[in-house]
């Protein structure tokens, strides 16, 4: 999606910007006396775009102003006098790319495909694409030759031919080792709870719009979204607005057991706002991989979690319907707010093996797994993860999924064009990202390009007139998590131990008190059996030339059939669903016309 696009016109660089969502306030174009800037999304807050972008560009247009990237969910073009910069924040939902050649840039645009030509792809991307499980792109490399990503926190400096000066890498998410806890345990957590309910009220009121739909499952993350957003404007805290409480309903299987929660959750959000709307959207006839050919084939990217579109995308729609400007989930928080399992591996590092065996213990008995688990998931595998994923594949070898972990190579993807690629490399390279030297550290950085609906929401963005946010990845929420010491963190059997107590006087008890929750396995087990044989067509008909050299067919085929008979675990199945949305993406590639929308043109650089 063409959001903004810049080029050099005789020299001379020109911005333009998609006249729909500047209509519909996704996009916000301001002057000043230092140049123009293009914003798509929102910096700083979601309701006062128009003066938070113009600071942006008074902030940032001043030169030698060396400054952190602000909040919020936006990437930016600011065309000053003498220079242009392009940046993206620190969550990178929205996508900003370069087609670059030489060290000089000839175009940008929030559209990959706008700037390419199908004809040229980027190998190694499908490669890099195929080692993990990341529905945000964090690399540079793109599926079209000689187009990058800006990344998530990045700012490139341009000169006004489109030279490039220089690039700003993101930073903001490193944080120091965890401080030492204080002496009162209790005093440690309740101040802890504080800081995590301030960095949340923060983070949820610079999202909310005039119009706001928060998503409610009747899970502990969602809930306190919802409820934060109910209170702000009962508590003056924020200017009061529209709030629409999102919900999908399932009657059978597994998920209807999750009604009583979804049903306490909306009467607490309404006691504190009766205004608040309750939207229950029929989800009974969704199954993952409904209308594939759409979710996974229109994107501008291979879409990883294209699967799981269809409910995502029916909420999305009914939102849509009540003209919501913002859309809230609770995305995200598991790995943010939960106590950090890597912690452990912090520990053997220290050569304080006893400490981490009696902490892995006690994670153990909270987790119902085993001790050893605990040790290979979170102290070796996080050292050695190539050579632990061999030697499991040889243990649990037999089947196109048995021993796919994380980071090997599917059966299916031909050894070759592994090799001509460099899958190798892309593996180390996904690995020493997830977990990194510190991998306690890493596990946040890894966390925020996890969250699945993000792909679908800036693809329907256009017709629904909103973005998707997420509070739980707030860059001041995480930094608030990052700098707790695990034993504060930690509560054995009590998951997220902290945010119920930030959330304690707005949860309910029945929400406050479970630790499970009803995972989406329903829908999948019934897309596989409903689309099942449609998507092994999908593979054996595909005309594409880079399907066969990259994949041996019929194993990915067997893989498929596997999945449907519930063999591998989630990992195996990840691989199965991004290597069908990467067939479905290729197929449909031609197929897509890169015509640009209806644009407004703004003067730039004059």
């Amino acid at each position: 999606m063409d959001a903004l696009r810049l080029e050099w016109v005789g020299g001379a660089p020109k911005l333009w910007t998609d006249e729909t969502m500047e209509r519909q306030g996704l996009v916000t174009t301001v002057t000043s006396r230092v140049g123009v800037a293009a914003v798509v999304g929102w910096v700083g807050s979601a309701r006062d775009r128009a003066a938070c972008a113009r600071r942006l560009l008074d902030d940032f247009g001043r030169r030698g102003a060396a400054l952190r990237l602000p909040a919020g969910d936006y990437a930016a073009v600011l065309a000053c006098r003498d220079r242009i910069l392009v940046m993206r924040d620190e969550q990178a939902r929205i996508p900003l790319f370069l087609r670059e050649s030489g060290g000089r840039v000839s175009a940008v645009s929030t559209s990959a495909r706008s700037l390419a030509t199908v004809a040229e792809l980027e190998p190694r991307y499908f490669c890099r694409y195929l080692t993990g499980n990341m529905a945000q792109q964090h690399t540079e490399l793109t599926p079209f030759a000689g187009v990058h990503r800006v990344l998530g926190g990045e700012m490139v400096e341009l000169s006004v031919t489109g030279r490039i000066r220089g690039r700003t890498p993101g930073g903001g998410r490193r944080a120091l080792e965890p401080p030492a806890s204080a002496a009162d345990g209790p005093h440690a957590r309740r101040a802890a709870a504080q800081a995590l309910r301030l960095a949340l009220e923060h983070a949820v009121g610079r999202r909310m719009g005039t119009k706001t739909a928060c998503h409610v499952s009747g899970g502990t993350d969602s809930t306190s979204v919802a409820l934060l957003a109910a209170d702000l404007p009962a508590a003056g805290r924020t200017d009061p607005g529209d709030l629409v409480l999102l919900a999908g309903r399932f009657s059978t299987g597994e998920l209807a057991g999750e009604q009583p929660y979804l049903d306490a959750a909306l009467e607490e959000i309404r006691r504190h706002t009766p205004a608040a709307r309750p939207v229950l959207v029929d989800a009974d006839d969704v199954a993952d991989f409904d209308d594939f050919q759409h979710h996974a084939g229109d994107t501008d990217e291979p879409h990883a979690h294209a699967f799981r579109a269809p409910f995502w995308a029916r909420l999305h729609a009914a939102a849509a319907e009540l003209d919501c400007d913002s859309l809230l989930t609770g995305c995200g928080a598991d790995p943010i707010v939960d106590a950090n399992p890597f912690h452990l591996h912090r520990l053997a590092r220290m050569g304080r093996l006893r400490q981490m065996a009696g902490q892995a213990r006690a994670w153990a008995a909270g987790s119902d797994r085993g001790s050893r688990d605990i040790v290979r998931a979170y102290v070796l595998q996080p050292a050695l993860p190539l050579a632990a994923e061999r030697i499991t594949a040889l243990v649990r070898g037999g089947t196109a999924l048995g021993g796919l972990g994380t980071f090997s190579r599917p059966r299916w993807l031909r050894s070759g064009f592994a090799r001509a690629h460099g899958y190798r490399e892309a593996g180390i390279a996904e690995s020493r990202f997830v977990f990194g030297r510190t991998p306690e550290q890493s596990l946040y950085d890894a966390a925020n390009y996890l969250a699945a609906p993000d792909p679908l929401s800036w693809h329907r963005a256009r017709q629904d007139g909103f973005f998707l946010s997420h509070p739980f990845l707030d860059p001041e929420v995480v930094a608030t998590m990052r700098g707790l010491p695990a034993d504060v963190t930690f509560d054995p059997g009590r998951p997220k131990s902290v945010l119920r107590e930030a959330m304690a006087d707005l949860l309910p008890a029945r929400i406050c008190g479970r630790a499970v929750k009803t995972p989406f396995n329903e829908l999948y087990v019934r897309g596989l059996r409903t689309h099942g044989e449609e998507l092994i067509d999908l593979c054996r008909t595909a005309r594409h030339p880079l399907i066969p050299e990259m994949f041996d067919v019929e194993t990915l085929c067997q893989a498929v059939r596997e999945a449907q008979l519930g063999i591998g675990d989630s990992h195996a199945c990840d691989r199965v669903n991004s290597s069908l949305a990467l067939v479905m993406w290729l197929e449909r590639l031609d197929r897509r016309s890169g015509a640009h929308r209806p644009a407004v043109p703004v003067n730039a650089g004059s």
